[in-house]
């Protein structure tokens, strides 16, 4: 049971990072073109921006699944750095559970959503395809978040409390000085992290 669970892990983040990078390649060459067609020699094509769009969402919500697994997501850690581990652990449990639902309830009513379109019959503009073709793009994105959240509550709950470790950007450097790494190397690892602020 336990493989099965890892097999679908491992699809889920193959079609994230693949569908991520798929959609930001191709959105970039297609709006590249355009600009390229229009400006160079005086022509559009005309359903290129409508598709730009469309692959541009599709590989930002993919990307967005895939960082809920790698756990990149932007938080706010200073009440659950300091308080006692135990209390960390439920704290960070609360947290996981709320956007679990979130994440849930937002991928039930996109499915929602997504069979209305269908039964209304919507076709995109330029590209003259059913509009439930980009919608998609919500649920399944959605639920692989979902998916990716409840691995991390299963993973935390199993965790005994003090081993729960607190990781941030200036301690990933301290562990990473304490080797024996370029200190050059090192420098531009952290103004790189910092965004030339360091």
């Amino acid at each position: 049971m336990k493989n099965i669970f890892h097999y679908i892990s491992i699809s889920i983040d193959f079609i994230n990072r693949w569908i991520a990078a798929i959609g930001i390649s191709a959105g970039v060459a297609l709006a590249f073109s355009n600009v390229v067609a229009r400006y160079g020699f005086n022509y559009s094509i005309t359903w290129a921006s409508e598709l730009t769009v469309y692959l541009f969402l599709w590989s930002m919500f993919f990307a967005v699944a895939y960082c809920f697994k790698l756990g990149e997501h932007i938080s706010i850690g200073l009440l659950v750095e300091n308080v006692n581990k135990k209390l960390a652990k439920v704290l960070l449990l609360f947290t996981y559970m709320v956007t679990f639902v979130f994440l849930v309830a937002v991928s039930y009513y996109g499915y929602e959503y997504l069979e209305l379109v269908i039964e209304l019959e919507e076709i995109s503009v330029d590209l003259e395809i059913p509009m439930w073709i980009p919608y998609l793009v919500i649920p399944v994105s959605f639920s692989f978040s979902a998916y990716h959240i409840l691995e991390h509550i299963i993973a935390l709950i199993q965790l005994p409390s003090e081993d729960i470790e607190f990781t941030n950007e200036a301690s990933d450097l301290m562990k990473e000085m304490n080797k024996e790494v370029d200190v050059d190397e090192l420098l531009k690892e952290a103004d790189k992290r910092s965004g030339g602020l360091v």
